[in-house]
């Protein structure tokens, strides 16, 4: 078929596009998680071991940041000419691009649930709890995942009232986890786009021989 060649090239173009975009958005993964180790740009808190388990776990860090980019060089690899695919026939490569966007999606599927759950749970911060003597004492922990009837993420004034340290504790893990959510979202879009264009290229391939 004479729009075969075209297709094919219009669609390595898209996947080079694609590779930059989600090797990009990996990075931006990979950061928004790594200031969640340092609230406020604090390393005490890390050291101390005062890191809520949603950070720690580093979904950003290696589901949405690495597993994706590596994915994402992988695209981009089949995409341009002179690379270690460039001897390969076109549905090795494609095959290829198919299974590199598997692992994307996975990471980033598993980084957008992960951040939906930390935004649900909310922050690890020390608040006040009150003894059995009905004194006043302090401790760490998860203040909003017991409020079962609020809404933390729609009632503010919660936001500097119940979490005392470290300070703007629920801005910056609403902040960065809103972050990563949205970049997981991003990744999933345009993993769906390569999806797409992969299977296109594949048909292409087919038409070509």
């Amino acid at each position: 078929m004479l729009f075969s060649p075209c297709l094919l090239g219009c669609s390595r173009t898209c996947s080079r596009v694609l590779g930059l975009s989600l090797g990009t958005a990996a990075l931006f993964a990979a950061g928004a998680n790594t200031a969640l180790l340092f609230p406020n740009w604090d390393a005490t808190y890390l050291l101390r071991g005062l890191i809520g388990r949603h950070a720690l776990l580093g979904s950003g860090l290696w589901a949405g940041g690495l597993m994706v980019l590596t994915a994402a060089t992988l695209m981009s690899m089949t995409a341009w000419r002179g690379c270690c695919f460039e001897k390969s026939t076109p549905c090795c490569s494609i095959l290829t691009a198919l299974l590199a966007g598997g692992l994307a999606l996975l990471g980033a599927l598993i980084c957008f649930v992960h951040s939906g759950v930390a935004l649900r749970d909310g922050p690890l911060c020390m608040f006040n709890v009150l003894s059995f003597n009905q004194t006043q004492a302090w401790k760490y922990g998860y203040p909003f995942k017991d409020l079962r009837h609020t809404n933390y993420l729609y009632d503010q004034s919660l936001w500097s009232s119940v979490c005392l340290e470290p300070p703007t504790a629920v801005v910056w893990h609403v902040s960065f986890f809103s972050v990563l959510l949205c970049v997981s979202a991003l990744q999933l879009l345009l993993i769906a786009v390569h999806f797409i264009n992969s299977f296109l290229s594949l048909f292409c391939s087919f038409c070509e021989e």
